[in-house]
């Protein structure tokens, strides 16, 4: 029997809605929103911990979301970051390098979505019952039903991508319906460091507050490698195997691809601002990568570990367009070597491409590339190590130096690699010709300039104290600059012919926040001091390492190699020295790699922040052209 008290409720909001006089009273209506929008993470939760942030943001924040939200999420989480909790509940499987989850067989070609329903405007709505209703908008799906109190929020199973008719009824009479019909975004992305977010490793190094770290030799300078910051752990040798169970942690560790990275924040962003999307997010961009040994062919990665990279990008995309089905390998001898200019390309390339009929469609593609196509790292290893350091003559991505003349050349060879790449977008991919401009290559920030955007850092070691390797030549960082800006000529000018969406609004955001940036907005803090801890006999300075944050806000946007030491700190096991690297009873290059191959030279979380702002505002537009040709 219904008590008493739910019929006269009942019968009051009957009354009300069948009211007609001249008072206006607003109808019940309902509101939804995708309950999980950014869909590589497997816990709703996680999302809804962006979402809420971007809620919360004023006006003026909303202008750079993704830079202010950062800041919020960063003051709320001072010690790993926030990354540091999600890392591990993704639809991603470092196991297999592929996308998937690991309870759902459909993250590649979704079925359904829940979205979460709530119903407006009904009065007395905490006192009586609400059914809602679903019936599929296409032939053939089976509908539902769930009763729950009028004023509580539900959630229900909506079919994709045909969605379904919503409807809500009191005692049998229909009071309020919508459509749901979710809009899946696939958004790709590959690329190299800049993309994957080099140096902001999704769980950093911790340091202990009273150990100290000898790296067993002196430097060439006569400088003693002693008293550095020390990890945490039970370890009792650099190097050693509870030395290297606690290295920095990422998304996938041979790639160093981390949560921080643009081209994942910009999907997310995009995800969270329209309560109607979801974005299927796919993302392979590996630092290191190179057009041609990257995306286009095999390139095992940054780090050395067991289950490198098994495909090229490219590849992995296109077997990720097939969901479970497995793309075709096929033979392109002479689609992409442009008649012999990319000679790598020439013959033997086998690569995997999706049936048009199969593939999922692509409504973005994020690109960061051409920085190590022209050898920027040698550019920069010119710039920043001393004439006797010992990296110049160890050779290795770094180690290897040339000037403005050398990169000169390879930006020649630049534009036909780009051009073969629209080629691979188009006949791998199936991007169309038409919709060229859904490839957004984004540009790369400048490093060293100062706020007036014309002088760059002076010469010296800030920031590059860590070892005596490092010495910054104000000429040389120009002659850098020089060819930075010419490859930011040629990027963009190549995006026009092929075109694709530019983004390089960001590379202003970037003045006077370069690799010299220390106390120009903010009193003395930790996270703007440019030195690196050490031990002085009796105490730290300038700070305890044990209160280093890797992702607090602060004024430069790169990573000093001070600042890689302190949050990437990578370093390789003894016996991976001793049997691959050759260099028997070398500790000392354990130091060089802790300063380098830890991120140093790279936007830090803020600085991908802002890249990932600029990527938006370019995506809000391409896709809003689309929607209005569909519609």
């Amino acid at each position: 029997m219904v008590p008493r008290v739910v019929l006269g409720a009942l019968g009051a909001v009957l009354a009300l809605l069948t009211l007609h006089t001249g008072a206006a009273i607003a109808e019940p209506r309902i509101t939804w929103r995708v309950e999980n929008p950014f869909r590589l993470f497997t816990r709703p939760s996680d999302t809804e911990v962006h979402r809420a942030t971007y809620q919360d943001l004023g006006e003026a924040e909303r202008t750079t979301p993704v830079l202010a939200a950062e800041r919020a999420l960063a003051r709320r989480h001072p010690g790993d970051g926030w990354a540091a909790g999600m890392m591990d509940h993704l639809c991603w499987s470092t196991e297999r390098n592929r996308y998937g989850c690991r309870n759902a067989t459909d993250y590649l070609h979704p079925r359904a979505h829940r979205v979460l329903l709530t119903l407006r405007d009904v009065p007395d709505a905490d006192r009586i019952d609400c059914t809602w209703l679903t019936a599929p908008l296409a032939r053939g799906g089976l509908g539902g039903s769930v009763t729950a109190r009028c004023d509580e929020p539900v959630t229900l199973s909506v079919p994709y991508p045909a969605g379904a008719r919503v409807t809500v009824e009191i005692g049998g009479r229909e009071i309020a319906a919508t459509n749901a019909k979710v809009n899946d975004l696939l958004v790709v992305a590959m690329g190299d460091s800049f993309a994957s977010g080099e140096g902001n490793p999704d769980v950093p190094v911790r340091f202990s507050r009273e150990r100290r770290a000898d790296y067993g030799s002196v430097g060439f300078g006569g400088e003693p490698l002693a008293g550095y910051p020390a990890r945490v752990g039970p370890w009792r040798s650099i190097g050693d195997s509870a030395f290297i169970k606690n290295n920095a942690r990422w998304i996938d560790q041979a790639c160093h691809r981390s949560l921080y990275s643009h081209q994942l924040r910009a999907a997310l962003q995009l995800a969270i601002e329209d309560p109607h999307r979801a974005v299927t997010f796919i993302g392979y961009a590996c630092s290191g990568a190179e057009i041609v040994d990257g995306l286009f062919r095999r390139y095992k990665g940054h780090e050395w570990v067991p289950n490198p990279p098994d495909l090229s990008q490219l590849s992995a995309i296109a077997q990720a367009q097939c969901g479970p089905n497995r793309a075709q390998e096929v033979e392109l001898p002479e689609a992409y070597h442009m008649r012999g200019r990319i000679p790598e390309l020439k013959g033997g390339l086998v690569m995997r491409r999706c049936d048009s009929e199969e593939a999922r469609k692509i409504d973005l593609v994020l690109v960061s590339v051409g920085g190590n196509d022209i050898g920027f790292a040698r550019l920069l290893a010119n710039a920043v190590l001393s004439d006797q350091s010992s990296l110049r003559s160890l050779g290795g991505w770094f180690g290897q130096v040339h000037g403005f003349l050398a990169a000169s050349d390879l930006l020649d060879g630049l534009e036909a690699r780009l051009l073969s790449l629209k080629r691979a977008v188009h006949g791998l991919l199936h991007v169309p010709w038409a919709e060229a401009d859904r490839v957004m290559l984004v540009a790369y920030p400048s490093l060293a300039l100062l706020p007036d955007g014309r002088q760059i850092c002076p010469d010296g070691r800030a920031g590059m104290t860590v070892t005596p390797d490092f010495v910054l030549s104000e000429n040389r960082a120009r002659e850098s600059m020089a060819a930075g800006e010419r490859l930011d000529a040629v990027m963009e000018d190549t995006s026009k012919q092929n075109g694709w969406t530019y983004v390089s609004s960001h590379r202003e955001q970037f003045r006077g926040r370069g690799i010299c940036a220390g106390y120009t907005e903010h009193a003395f803090s930790i996270a703007d001091d440019l030195r690196l801890p050490r031990w002085t006999g009796r105490r730290w300075e300038p700070f305890n390492p044990a209160d280093w944050q890797a992702y607090v806000p602060r004024q430069r946007w790169f990573r000093t190699p001070n600042d890689a030491f302190m949050t990437g700190n990578f370093h390789v096991s003894e016996s991976l020295i001793q049997k691959v690297l050759k260099l028997q009873g070398f500790t000392s290059f354990q130091l060089l790699l802790a300063s380098i191959y830890s991120g140093a030279f790279h936007p830090t979380a803020e600085g991908q922040a802002a890249m990932a702002d600029a990527v938006v505002v370019e995506a809000r537009r391409v896709l809003a052209k689309y929607a209005a040709q569909s519609n």
